[in-house]
């Protein structure tokens, strides 16, 4: 991967790097923490508890997200302005690689990860995150040094809303849907405005991009057969588009078809935003008693 004194760039970084790698580079990359948890628990406090040496607490909600509205979802993007002063606060300039960390396999981290590479700016997710760390960990709070974030443009052809979902559907196009089989298939949750899918979306659930015996994600040839049915989708031109509850774990499904060569768009909207809009269709595999 390259020492501490690399010029770095999209071709040589990421996405992913290990936890080897990472204690040998920790000076040369900027390292955020990206917890985020749906059951009650403060991320901001597991990362006072303990954190990677040298990283920065993110907040999904106040940092990678406008405030959740119908439409746009429960995570909107920010806009470029709000993004770009989130990260300067945080202390990023971007002149450095960024690695990005969650405890549950990346699927917390792939929002940023994917929000800075559509900016061009080299980002990697830690492989198997927190589980896979073996150093020791810091605590406490951290006041990053402020730093200067250029404002650019979101990329819209790869942020698609509503419309061109439903019109890649039509045209026989590829859409993931990036949640569990569980809510996939409708069944009752207490998250999901509705219960069901987008019709003609396909389900490749983003935690089965990670092996299960080792916590890492599954192998370039392995997700190439996962994504059979994306890669000979793709062979149309059209590019493939994902979407999961709020635009977040999609993220991973993204970078799984990033690793096998393939680029796709992300659906930032979501079920949050198709399932509360009673005008779109729902499809379910719920068999009613």
């Amino acid at each position: 991967m390259g020492s501490p004194t690399t010029v770095w760039s999209m071709e040589d970084f990421g996405p992913l790097v290990s936890a080897e790698w990472l204690a040998d580079n920790l000076d040369a990359v900027k390292l955020f923490d990206s917890r985020s948890y749906l059951d009650g628990r403060s991320a901001p406090d597991a990362f006072v508890e303990g954190h990677l040496p040298g990283a920065v607490f993110v907040s999904l909600d106040d940092d990678l997200s406008a405030p959740p509205s119908q439409p746009g979802g429960r995570h909107p993007f920010p806009t470029p302005a709000a993004f770009a002063t989130a990260m300067g606060r945080l202390g990023y300039a971007g002149a450095k690689p960024a690695v990005i960390y969650d405890d549950v396999g990346g699927g917390m981290a792939a929002r940023l990860w994917f929000m800075l590479t559509l900016l061009d700016i080299p980002a990697a997710i830690l492989d198997g995150g927190m589980h896979a760390w073996r150093g020791e960990l810091e605590s406490g709070a951290v006041t990053p040094t402020p730093a200067v974030f250029d404002e650019d443009p979101w990329p819209t052809d790869r942020l698609i809303s509503a419309d061109q979902i439903a019109a890649r559907i039509k045209a026989d196009g590829v859409v993931i849907d990036a949640r569990n089989s569980s809510r996939y298939v409708g069944k009752p949750n207490r998250i999901d405005p509705r219960f069901g899918h987008v019709p003609g979306a396909i389900n490749l659930a983003w935690e089965d991009n990670i092996d299960d015996f080792t916590g890492l994600m599954l192998s370039v040839d392995d997700l190439r057969h996962r994504y059979v049915e994306v890669l000979e989708g793709s062979e149309t031109g059209q590019r493939p588009a994902a979407y999961c509850g709020s635009g977040v774990t999609a993220c991973h499904d993204l970078l799984a078809l990033t690793m096998i060569g393939v680029e796709a768009d992300l659906y930032v909207g979501s079920w949050s935003e198709w399932g509360a809009d009673e005008t779109r269709p729902v499809e379910s595999d719920v068999v009613d008693d």
